[in-house]
């Protein structure tokens, strides 16, 4: 096979969060296809416009070399296939590949002699070559590491962050030969300005980016669980942290919801290949139990907060500022704001929800819930800045308490405003 980067004809298969901006940069050197079975999404692309709102028209427009297709015999033609779909969790959080399988069988209709498949789904050490290589060797009828190679680059993108950006971030890259694995990496060297990091195999990139979000993950866990010790004691954990903090080696963490397609994902995805080779993990498994049950203590910290001050929980009305799972950022995957509106719900609180980042069409698709599209001043018994979007920083404390009826309460969830202006914080 011709290793030659002058010979690239790059796919990438999957045009979100990750996808697109992989494609923006290979599209400004190499002929590349961005493949999407979303054809609507295609369709906005080749309009000039994104809307995950991670890459600007001018951006889209700088990759002269991109164009967007909705049909798989576009991309037959090329040689190097990046795959970027989803990789989330079933209702029981044990890893669901369906989509990753997807590609696979997928991948294998197209796949050449001499191509290489890239895979930068998340995923637990050894899916890429347990799961992935086997379903394309099977359905194309080529044979691994003979008529066609893989390599593993997994994606660091942060959804919303113009500073850390794919370009700005250190690429791990690993191939399933010596030889493949210097060509990928040389391939991701000419569109990383941060470099990259060759791993020994596909095996050790795949574990090294389980653990990123892992060991996050447990960093928040152990500053939420303070937080609720601290709520006890009557003492404000931001001031806390703030005091912990001006010693060199003390972790900057903040407590809060820990949602979106990442963080609060791939800790089931190495503890589900723990188990499955006889290690059952404990402090993995704590942590993302502390994480997954901040939604639903907001909402009981909530709504002890309105008793005490003598609100009907029955006739409470209750407002949630903001549903995306992180500031300025429209992605809805996996918000944990929704385990808020759940809880409250129980209590049969009525829950309006306010968020302009958000697709209203896509939260009411995704989690059965509407959107408000105004705030109403004056109106609510309590109010849950959940998220913190410039526009409530802006907004200030005042604005914010001019939405609650006389007598309200206001919980900070996101430490937006100084300790002493709302009536709870996280």
């Amino acid at each position: 096979m011709d290793l030659n980067l002058k010979n690239l004809n790059i796919s990438v298969i999957g045009l979100g969060y990750v996808g697109l901006p992989l494609a923006v940069e290979f599209g400004k050197k190499y002929p590349t296809l961005g493949f999407d079975i979303n054809a609507s999404r295609v369709s906005e692309l080749q309009k000039g416009q994104d809307s995950t709102l991670e890459c600007t028209p001018e951006e889209l427009s700088q990759a002269s070399k991109l164009t967007y297709t909705s049909q798989l015999e576009d991309i037959q033609d090329c040689n190097f296939y990046v795959v970027t779909v989803p990789t989330p969790v079933n209702f029981d959080n044990v890893p669901d590949l369906t989509p990753l399988k997807t590609a696979s069988a997928t991948l294998s209709k197209v796949i050449s002699k001499g191509d290489i498949v890239i895979f930068e789904s998340t995923v637990y050490p050894g899916a890429t070559e347990e799961v992935c290589i086997p379903i394309i060797e099977k359905m194309s009828g080529l044979k691994f590491n003979k008529d066609f190679f893989a390599g593993y680059s997994p994606e660091r993108i942060n959804p919303g962050d113009k500073v850390n950006k794919l370009t700005t971030i250190t690429k791990i890259t690993s191939g399933s030969t010596p030889e493949i694995a210097d060509y990928i990496d040389a391939v991701y060297n000419t569109i990383i300005d941060a470099g990259t990091h060759k791993a020994s195999s596909i095996k050790v990139a795949e574990a090294a980016k389980v653990i990123e979000n892992t060991q996050r993950d447990l960093n928040i866990a152990i500053i939420n669980e303070f937080a609720k010790i601290f709520n006890k004691l009557d003492i404000d954990t931001e001031e806390v942290l703030n005091a912990a903090g001006t010693k060199w080696n003390f972790m900057q963490f903040k407590p809060g919801l820990v949602g979106g397609h990442c963080i609060s994902i791939d800790p089931y995805y190495l503890t589900h290949k723990a188990k499955e080779v006889g290690y059952f993990p404990e402090v993995i498994l704590a942590g993302r139990r502390i994480n997954d049950g901040m939604g639903s203590y907001v909402a009981t910290e909530m709504v002890k907060k309105l008793a005490s001050h003598k609100i009907n929980i029955d006739d409470a009305k209750i407002l949630i500022m903001g549903f995306t799972f992180k500031a300025d950022c429209p992605d809805v995957r996996n918000t944990k704001i929704i385990d808020i509106v759940s809880e409250l719900n129980s209590f049969n609180i009525d829950v309006d929800i306010y968020d302009s980042w958000a697709d209203p069409q896509e939260v009411e698709n995704e989690y059965s819930v509407k959107l408000v599209d105004e705030l109403k001043t004056a109106h609510y018994d309590g109010i849950i800045v959940a998220v913190d979007h410039s526009e409530f920083k802006k907004m200030g404390i005042e604005k914010v308490r001019a939405l609650g009826k006389s007598n309200h309460i206001v919980y900070d969830v996101k430490y937006v405003f100084a300790p002493h202006d709302a009536d709870i914080r996280l």
